[in-house]
């Protein structure tokens, strides 16, 4: 497993917050060099179902949640330091139970 990043350097970051369920999922993106982007999040305790245009790795940075990627019946639950992929044109179920997810959201060519 790869090591989740504590910090990105020469970045810019996207003042302009991605806000979803009403607040309870707040991301905003840094944009790379490279032309990249990630999104840096927060998701509160709630379920909520998010589509992917194009292939994502979430990883994990703090708290805990179950996911269920879409066409899948199993639920895997993740923790800080772990990561999930979703494949494009797909989509996931998340549901954190208690506390705080926070999350990088890496967009996979």
């Amino acid at each position: 497993m790869s090591a989740i990043p504590a910090e990105f350097s020469n970045v810019t970051a996207v003042t302009k917050a991605n806000v979803y369920f009403e607040g309870k999922v707040v991301s905003h993106s840094i944009l790379f060099a490279d032309g990249s982007k990630k999104t840096l999040g927060l998701i509160y305790p709630g379920s909520y179902h998010f589509g992917t245009d194009k292939a994502e790795r979430m990883e994990i940075v703090a708290g805990s949640c179950a996911v269920k990627l879409d066409g899948s019946e199993v639920t895997t639950n993740y923790v800080g330091g772990e990561f999930f992929d979703v494949p494009a044109k797909s989509g996931f179920d998340i549901a954190v139970s208690e506390g705080i997810a926070e999350y990088i959201c890496s967009f996979i060519d």
